[in-house]
């Protein structure tokens, strides 16, 4: 069975564009919360619970109303926490024994998008199978529980607290972060009141760059997503590191002093480094399809089993719990460590970076840069809805002379998009200049065959 609405990260789309439009939100939080009814296992007259929280949109406040209602009229609590990374959802979803979470935000991208993803009562994910089951209630006819059985909302006052200790918590109890002076990024998103305080509460002297939401800036300029933003303030005010975050919190990229810019693949690789420094075994380690080959080649030289999981996050913790494993992510920056968060956590990971480094007798340039990534081009193609570019005869044509071309030497990936109408054109190796050639020449047929 196919999902209608979800995507690799629940449902996105554009502001007042179907689905994101508060009509569907409200189906949505009712068939949602008729599946986590029918589900839940709670004592007969205890309702279930859900928390939902949001990143800066302006959009948010629209669509939390609206699933408020929904989850009210299927008999379902609601805890709101207002704006909180999405990983903080995903913790206090668990740590307060709630049946699902909910976070409204289109996480890395501009203000006038949105979306809607859930949380399971362990702080993960839903999976395909229970995304599924609530695409199939929104078919029936929306309905009302008596007045008696309607859902009842409170609000969570120290959400942001809670979530900062927890941050806290992951980072060694005999390590600080004194003597470190950061510029922490928040992307003017949700982890604008948490990030900062995390990193200044564990000793370092911190300086913040977007930190002040107004609706309509989240990642405008700024972010994970943006880095150059970052990597001037770095420079500027002549930081140790930088450390940049997306509009969900969920994304983590790094600069160090130098100004060079490390993505997701350079500090999982910096994190397996640490936890082998410290006599702790690494088990294996997932990665993506846009993973760097380089990444791959590196664990191999240090013995860490190596496997790549589709694209998402949620691919990556798939695998993860498969194989009992505890670290991975994806070069975006989102970054797993299971055995500190259930999901994946920009702060987090970042203060298992920040641990690594306390732990060596060397700067972060000299940590961060131990991994030198092979030249990797992806170039974003605009794509018609139901265009099957994976049965077209030129492009595949394109594809086979590329590999050709890098002659066992690189890869080249195809993939849609997750969350945009775009089809993704990778091709990566040794070969810089063979590289861009063999991208953009791919690239340049498929936009052909898009327009035929």
């Amino acid at each position: 069975m196919s999902r209608k609405y979800f995507g690799t990260d629940g449902v996105r789309g554009r502001v007042g564009e179907f689905p994101i439009t508060p009509q569907f939100a409200l189906q949505l939080g009712h068939a949602a919360g008729k599946v986590l009814v029918a589900q839940d296992g709670l004592p007969p007259g205890e309702r279930p619970a859900v928390l939902i929280g949001k990143d800066t949109r302006v959009s948010g406040y629209l669509l939390e109303a609206a699933l408020e209602a929904g989850f009210a009229a299927a008999g379902v609590d609601v805890c709101l926490v207002g704006p909180l990374p999405t990983p903080g959802v995903a913790y206090l979803t668990r740590a307060l024994r709630l049946q699902a979470g909910v976070v409204i935000s289109a996480s890395h991208n501009p203000y006038d998008d949105n979306g809607i993803k859930f949380f399971s009562a362990a702080g993960t994910k839903l999976p395909d199978e229970l995304e599924q089951a609530i695409e199939a209630e929104m078919d029936a006819p929306m309905g009302c529980v008596e007045s008696a059985r309607l859902g009842r909302a409170r609000r969570i006052d120290d959400a942001r607290g809670r979530y900062i200790e927890f941050c806290k918590s992951t980072f060694p109890n005999e390590l600080n972060l004194r003597g470190m002076k950061l510029v922490v990024d928040c992307a003017h998103g949700a982890a604008y009141h948490v990030a900062p305080d995390v990193f200044h509460e564990l000793g370092a002297e911190v300086h913040v760059i977007g930190a002040d939401p107004n609706g309509l800036n989240i990642n405008a300029g700024v972010g994970a997503t943006a880095p150059a933003a970052l990597r001037q303030a770095v420079l500027e005010r002549r930081a140790d590191l930088g450390i940049a975050l997306d509009g969900d919190g969920d994304r983590l990229v790094m600069v160090d002093a130098a100004g060079n810019i490390y993505d997701g693949d350079q500090l999982l690789h910096a994190i397996v480094l640490g936890r082998l420094a410290q006599g702790q075994p690494v088990a294996g380690v997932v990665g993506t399809q846009m993973s760097n080959l380089a990444l791959e080649h590196a664990l191999a030289d240090l013995g860490v089993p190596f496997l790549r999981a589709a694209v998402g996050d949620r691919y990556v913790l798939e695998k993860l719990l498969e194989k009992g494993w505890l670290l991975g992510g994806e070069n975006s920056g989102h970054i797993l460590c299971l055995d500190k968060h259930s999901t994946g956590d920009g702060i987090i990971a970042a203060l298992q970076v920040l641990a690594a480094l306390r732990q060596q007798d060397c700067t972060p340039a000299d940590f961060l840069g131990r991994l030198s990534l092979y030249p990797q081009v992806l170039i974003n193609v605009p794509m018609v809805k139901g265009f099957a570019w994976q049965d077209d005869a030129a492009i595949a044509a394109a594809r086979q002379l590329a590999e050709r071309a890098l002659a066992g030497q690189g890869r080249v990936l195809l993939r849609p998009s997750g969350t945009e109408p775009l089809l993704r054109v990778m091709v990566e190796g040794r070969d810089a200049a063979l590289v861009r050639e063999q991208a953009e020449a791919l690239a340049r047929v498929v936009r052909q065959a898009v327009a035929a």
